[in-house]
């Protein structure tokens, strides 16, 4: 299976364990979320680079492969992805190198270069 199918196939799964639970709070986070990240006084590629670049710096392969798939969805190319991933290296430093690897593994088969 494909590292994105099988992303997505597990994120929209676990959304669903999530979204079953009865909790406010965890409901809330997750609107809060959706909100977030609406077209506003940013627009939506703004808002996903900023996305993925601090989820990149956090460190988070799930947020990054998550913004990823949005970068592209909404019309990033990858060498806007990937300048803004190479600003993301250098504020969180050479610890992000592992995550950075990963990303591009995700974002090449995003665009068909597996």
């Amino acid at each position: 299976m494909s590292l994105v199918k099988e992303f997505n196939d597990n994120r929209s799964r676990l959304n669903e364990v999530v979204n079953a639970s009865s909790d406010k709070v965890l409901k809330r986070i997750l609107s809060l979320d959706s909100l977030a990240f609406r077209e506003g006084a940013l627009d939506l590629k703004s808002k996903e680079l900023i996305g993925l670049t601090t989820s990149l710096v956090l460190r988070c392969d799930d947020c990054v492969y998550y913004h990823l798939g949005r970068c592209q969805e909404v019309g990033l190319s990858k060498e806007q992805i990937i300048e803004a991933m190479g600003i993301s290296n250098l504020i969180g430093g050479t610890i992000v190198i592992p995550h950075l690897r990963k990303a591009i593994e995700f974002l090449n088969e995003l665009f068909g270069e597996e």
